[in-house]
Formats: structure tokens, C-alpha cells, sequence
């Protein structure tokens, strides 16, 4: 965050810079505001286009094997230009470089989960999810594998046919 206000501030610098540049090589055809309006479009054009390629910029530096199963977009009123091209705030991918299958429980999967969001730091964790029940299980410390495999302690919470991330973990089970 801090890196992205020193960018935004380097932005008003070379933007007004170059319009003070323009006023000195055109003196009295320029209006003074020109300078600071210039400054202020820099910032702004920095900001908007680090909020639009920061989805990009992410989801480039994805190892193989995760892949994006859906976002989510945002339009908000301080942001007027969101209402014309909605901004991905939010997605989640499945990574499937952690998947296993226990040939003893062949409806079950193992994965992580990967969620990412503007702003915040990348998190993972641990699910199964039962592909003929439609359900998930969030692997937490209380989740235990008995010996034969079977799942003990989970809580499992159904999601509909149609979840992005029952249909990239299950394919066509799902």
C-alpha cells in the first residue's frame, strides 16, 4: 500500500512536470491550472488503472496447477467509473497441485482453496469436497482422518450443483 501511494505521488510529479515543461516552452498559450490539473489526472489515471490490473498482476504470478474458478466485481459510488467497467474486487481458485483421492472414499477431494482479494494477503486452506453429496468440508483442527480415510469431525456444509468450485474440483461429477 505504501509502495502504491509513492507511485501515485511519482505520477503527479511526472504528469505536472510535464505540463510545467509545456508552460515553459509555450509561455502565456497555456493556462496556470494546467500544471495541477495535470498532477491530479496522474494520480487519478494511476489509481484507476492500479485498481483494474491488479487482478492481472496477481493471478500472472499464479504457480501451474491453480486455477480461477470465479470473481467477484464491484461497482461503488466513489469509484464512478466502476458503474461503466466493474472492478474485480474478490476471486477464488482452486489449487489443484494439493488435490488426493482416496480410492476408498472415490466421491471425496481433497484440495486447497486459494482466495485473493484487493488489499488483502493471499489466503489458503484445506477442503474436501464430496462430489456426489454436493457438500464441502472445511479442514480445520478438529477434522480428523481415521485410518481407513474416512473424515471424522468435519463439518459439512452443502453447496449447490452450480459451485465453481465443486465443478473444478469434481469436473464432470459435479
Amino acid at each position: 500500500m505504501l509502495l502504491e501511494f509513492i507511485a501515485t505521488i511519482a505520477a503527479a510529479f511526472v504528469l505536472g512536470g510535464m505540463a510545467l515543461g509545456l508552460t515553459k516552452l509555450m509561455p502565456g498559450r497555456l493556462p496556470a491550472w494546467i500544471v495541477p490539473a495535470a498532477a491530479g489526472l496522474g494520480m487519478i489515471g494511476y489509481q484507476v488503472w492500479s485498481e483494474y490490473s491488479w487482478f492481472d498482476r496477481v493471478t500472472g504470478t499464479l504457480p501451474d496447477g491453480v486455477e480461477v474458478v470465479s470473481t467477484n466485481a464491484l461497482q461503488v459510488w466513489y469509484r464512478p467509473w466502476t458503474y461503466a467497467v466493474p472492478q474485480v474486487s474478490r476471486a477464488t481458485a482452486v489449487d489443484h497441485r494439493f488435490e488426493r483421492r482416496n480410492p476408498e472414499f472415490p466421491e471425496q477431494v481433497m484440495t486447497a482453496v486459494v482466495l485473493l482479494a484487493r488489499w488483502e494477503p493471499m489466503r489458503q486452506f484445506g477442503v474436501v469436497y464430496d462430489c456426489a453429496a454436493h457438500a464441502r468440508a472445511d479442514l480445520m483442527d478438529e477434522v480428523i482422518f481415521a485410518e481407513d480415510g474416512a473424515i471424522t469431525g468435519a463439518e459439512w456444509v452443502p453447496v449447490g450443483r452450480g459451485d465453481a468450485v465443486l465443478q473444478a474440483v469434481c469436473g464432470q461429477e459435479g
